[in-house]
């Protein structure tokens, strides 16, 4: 049947919970897909890790609903159990101000409209740790809220002492609702994080130790009894919202041999081979976009412009994706024969793409947290600042000019997440943003200067859009294939 995993706000212990179910059913040698609602990047590394599968991201705004649909019913068919882990609070969304997007409900690609989509339970996951009898309040007006969605229990969090779950307990039990999973307080289970969320995998040595004793913990203190039936996703391919043979033809999208891509793949000349910078710097990637990239052909060469002196050999393309370089500088800078290569093979054409942290590896230089300036590739003329100020949302982004990736004109669905800035400005900027659920003009963003280069603070992914993966794969095939 498969479960979402909801919080009642941000910051109840979502991510907590999703990883000691995934640890605990991985523990067991089991098969998990798990999937997370929304933009986010490191959460689903950490689903990754214990899964060992690549989680997939849920967002019918960078997306649609439809391919939503499609990406969970693909997925969570090839695996013995699947999870989602919801975003925020279970009705937090995008809202629906302005004109632009008035028709759609106030809590669009919330926890609440992916379970909708999917047809999928919901386990919802409490704070407790300011609460007794008022739990029970918080509870019924979830579960009454929206009667289309379907709440299979309760996970308790933060909870103190036996005598506190007793009163929790007590106030719950006119409700009649399971209890499935009851986490005590937990002072020494903890990941550190830092100016963007959580440290990503790759950064944290003791990894492994904080997964075993999460995996320790979802043995002991769910009801395995109630869960496990709950969580095999064979009932995927059965029946997802009454619509099986809907879906299933649906899912073949994202297929190899779908005809949509088998035509796709036809128009690309060659089979380019695209180096992907992915290390502790630079590691944020829809797996998505990644598949596609394979599917239409392309090689995927990865790299690191931390330690690796060079590009790889014989690439066509370049896709830094975004992540931490502001953490890294000193190493990037001091890597000098990388940048050195980088830059060079786009002064020769080579197609690039470079998202967020990538726009600013691509820039002069990348000014730290603490003021100081590291010189960088030197190709985008501005620096990257650091700053306090969080620039965070969905983006509606129309091309003002034709780029690597789209014709001007064309308007494109992102999203955006970071505290650095430009310090100067780009002089033809490759796109006008806007709020994606209001007229609100955000500015000018983005680089298309030289035309080989698409490089924006702005995120995509190409679920929906897959002319932009076989318009990069084309502009790589044309590049003849030599040492950099």
């Amino acid at each position: 049947m498969t479960l979402v995993i909801a919080g009642e706000r941000s910051g109840v212990g979502k991510t907590t919970v999703t990883l000691t179910l995934l640890a605990s059913l991985s523990r067991r040698s089991a098969s998990v897909q798990s999937f997370k609602v929304g933009p986010d990047y490191i959460d689903p590394m950490f689903h990754s890790y214990v899964t060992g599968h690549a989680c997939r991201n849920l967002d019918p705004v960078l997306t649609s609903e439809a391919y939503v649909q499609q990406c969970f019913v693909h997925h969570a068919q090839e695996s013995e159990y699947a999870l989602v882990e919801g975003v925020m609070g279970l009705f937090d969304g995008v809202g629906s101000e302005g004109e632009i997007n008035s028709k759609l409900s106030t809590d669009f690609a919330s926890t609440a409209h992916v379970a909708r989509l999917l047809d999928v339970p919901v386990v919802l996951v409490i704070d407790c740790s300011r609460l007794s009898g008022s739990v029970a309040a918080i509870a019924h007006g979830y579960c009454s809220f929206d009667p289309r969605l379907k709440i299979a229990g309760l996970v308790l969090n933060r909870v103190g002492s036996d005598r506190h779950l007793s009163l929790l307990k007590d106030s719950l039990k006119p409700l009649q609702l399971p209890i499935l999973g009851v986490l005590r307080r937990q002072d020494d289970i903890t990941i550190p994080d830092r100016h963007l969320g959580l440290i990503p995998t790759a950064e944290l040595p003791e990894l492994d130790a904080v997964i075993n004793r999460l995996a320790d913990l979802g043995d002991t203190c769910f009801d395995w009894q109630r869960l496990l039936p709950l969580l095999e996703a064979g009932g995927r391919r059965q029946e997802v919202g009454g619509k099986r043979q809907e879906l299933e033809g649906r899912s073949e999208l994202l297929s190899p041999s779908s005809p949509t891509l088998r035509e796709a793949k036809a128009t690309s000349p060659s089979s380019p081979k695209i180096a992907i910078a992915r290390d502790r710097a630079f590691n944020f990637y829809y797996q998505d976009n990644l598949d596609l990239l394979q599917k239409l052909g392309a090689e995927l060469v990865f790299w690191s412009p931390l330690t690796d002196e060079e590009l790889p050999s014989g690439v066509q393309g370049m896709y830094f994706g975004g992540g931490f370089p502001e953490v890294f500088a000193q190493q990037l800078a001091e890597n000098g024969s990388a940048r050195h290569s980088v830059k060079q093979a786009i002064l020769a054409g080579m197609p690039t793409i470079a998202e967020c942290g990538g726009l600013m590896y691509l820039c002069e230089q990348i000014v730290d947290f603490d003021g100081k300036s590291w010189p960088m590739v030197g190709i985008l003329p501005s620096s990257a600042a650091m700053g306090r100020r969080l620039t965070l949302g969905y983006r509606r982004a129309v091309a003002l000019q034709d780029s690597l990736l789209v014709n001007a004109g064309t308007k494109i669905y992102g999203h955006e997440f970071h505290r650095s800035s430009l310090i100067t400005p780009p002089t033809q900027p490759l796109f006008e943003t806007y709020r994606y659920d209001s007229s609100e003009d955000m500015g000018l963003e983005g680089w298309s200067l030289p035309k080989n280069i698409h490089a924006s603070y702005i995120h995509l992914h190409w679920g929906e859009s897959i002319e932009i993966p076989l318009r990069f794969i084309q502009q790589c095939s044309l590049v003849l294939s030599h040492e950099w």
